[in-house]
């Protein structure tokens, strides 16, 4: 590498400049010229000269390269200074290395800042997914809840026809028997061994059996109101359950009393077995007021409908 010595002259006047040459290394990769400049500043105080040198910021440029000017005060009354070549080389190489720190600590920053900003946007983006997914499913439940509204008005109306059917087999059924023990007339024929009366009767009483047979099964697709509570202190209680798959549950209202609070809510369920279990303050917990089952963590409390 080329070794630079500058001597500086005591009596400069102002605004000389001259320019030295710079030895050659074997890779000739240093510029052949460098210049600097001598400036002579007159104040009241003092008289100082300021030295400016003008070097080639990377050694690995040749021609087209960027140069970095320094300047440094030098008061006129003191002696000229050299720089050995040490210290000319040392001072390069740690104003190149400041220059690379200087360069690499932004480009640090900025990607650091790039990369929070993705991970930002990628955050936003799952955000969205999932809030999509969310409202996708909320308007999909409450259109199941319509859907089961409607199949449960249609159930209710069916009732009501068969119930209206059995009253109806109930009221023939009344006269067949009365027709039948009326006595039989002469010339009646017989159905499968049977007096035609007798064999009404008996066509009736089973369709009249068959048709409470079909109310029974209606009753048992009709919801039935279940009140469930929970006594304790607490600021939410939420009861989950098989009833819905164990997925939202049913918030329960609170009725404060004295030292403790009395949570309520309404289910409507169809008649069966259902496993159930509270969640207090976002902790799992059982009533004493049902009979539970399983063990473990899997030990949870047992509703029937009848």
């Amino acid at each position: 590498m080329a070794c630079l010595k500058i001597s500086a002259v005591r009596k400069l006047e102002s605004g000389h400049c001259c320019v030295i040459p710079s030895y050659v290394s074997s890779d000739r990769l240093w510029p052949q010229r460098l210049a600097y400049k001598h400036y002579v500043s007159v104040t009241s105080a003092q008289q100082c000269k300021f030295i400016s040198v003008i070097y080639p910021t990377h050694p690995l440029f040749r021609r087209h390269s960027s140069w970095r000017v320094l300047a440094a005060p030098v008061s006129l009354d003191e002696e000229p200074s050299s720089l050995s070549e040490g210290e000319n080389f040392d001072g390069t190489s740690e104003t190149v290395s400041d220059d690379a720190s200087e360069m690499l600590l932004p480009r640090k920053l900025k990607s650091d800042e790039v990369s929070l900003q993705l991970k930002s946007l990628l955050a936003d983006a799952e955000r969205q997914k999932l809030t999509r997914k969310l409202s996708e499913a909320n308007q999909y439940n409450r259109f199941l809840k319509r859907q089961l509204q409607i199949k449960e008005d249609a159930l209710v109306k069916f009732k009501s026809e068969l119930a209206v059917l059995e009253l109806e087999l109930q009221a023939l059924v009344g006269l067949a028997e009365e027709i039948a023990n009326s006595g039989v007339q002469l010339g009646s024929r017989k159905i499968n061994g049977k007096y035609i009366q007798s064999h009404l009767l008996s066509r009736l009483e089973a369709v009249h059996e068959k048709a409470k047979e079909q109310i029974k099964d209606v009753d048992l697709l009709k919801f039935e109101e279940i009140t469930l509570f929970w006594v304790g202190m607490a600021e939410s209680v939420q009861v989950m359950g098989s009833f819905d798959g164990w997925t939202q549950g049913e918030e329960m209202s609170p009725e404060y009393s004295g030292d403790y609070a009395r949570f309520s809510t309404t289910l409507k369920l169809r008649p069966g077995r259902y496993e159930i279990k509270f969640l207090v303050d976002g902790e799992w917990q059982l009533s004493p007021e049902f009979p539970t089952v399983g063990e473990g963590m899997m030990k949870n409390n047992l509703l029937v409908v009848e």
